[in-house]
């Protein structure tokens, strides 16, 4: 059997985010695992305007593409106001059959650990047919970022990495099946 395709989602578009290295850590962690091909997906890449405002067919098509060719994703989500970012919602509202049918992880960050926005991702996620894991890393932006844009994650959120990427492999090939 071919190996599973998880993208690893960064949910910020704006300028000095630090979701890229975040994604990065997630990824260079999952990488050495070996058991499924992770790729970085940033919504920024795709340059999605607020939905319905103007014609985005080509915008929207290129999203939804590469969506279809992943069978689960990580999701690099930010706490902003309480939530996940306009931007993060918007791609989400971009696609919906690309997102059915597969499985998801949550990695947060903020100053609870992100996990009021995380919270908000699993009930969009479960609208949208995604099957959200439990184990869910939250990182904290007073002990794991130093001066708030450099990201130095603690040893101790390798244990939930792992076993966020474990449930998300598991629930992505089960999944699979309904969608062949």
């Amino acid at each position: 059997m071919s190996k599973l395709n998880i993208g690893i989602i960064l949910g910020s578009t704006r300028q000095g985010r630090v979701s890229p290295q975040v994604g990065e850590w997630v990824k260079s962690v999952a990488d050495k695992r070996g058991d499924a091909n992770y790729e970085i997906v940033d919504i920024a890449d795709f340059k999605l305007p607020l939905l319905g405002e103007e014609d985005a067919t080509a915008q929207a098509t290129a999203w939804n593409t590469k969506l279809a060719t992943l069978d689960g994703f990580v999701f690099i989500v930010q706490e902003y106001n309480h939530s996940i970012t306009g931007a993060l919602k918007n791609a989400l509202d971009y696609a919906r059959e690309a997102w059915n049918n597969k499985a998801a992880g949550i990695v947060s960050y903020g100053s609870v650990g992100g996990a009021r926005a995380a919270e908000h991702l699993r009930g969009i996620l479960g609208e949208l047919s995604v099957a959200d894991v439990r184990v869910h890393p939250a990182l904290s932006l007073f002990t794991d970022f130093e001066n708030g844009s450099v990201f130095k994650p603690n040893d101790l959120h390798l244990t939930n990495v792992n076993g966020m990427l474990d449930q998300v492999l598991a629930w992505s090939g089960a999944l699979k099946t309904l969608r062949q």
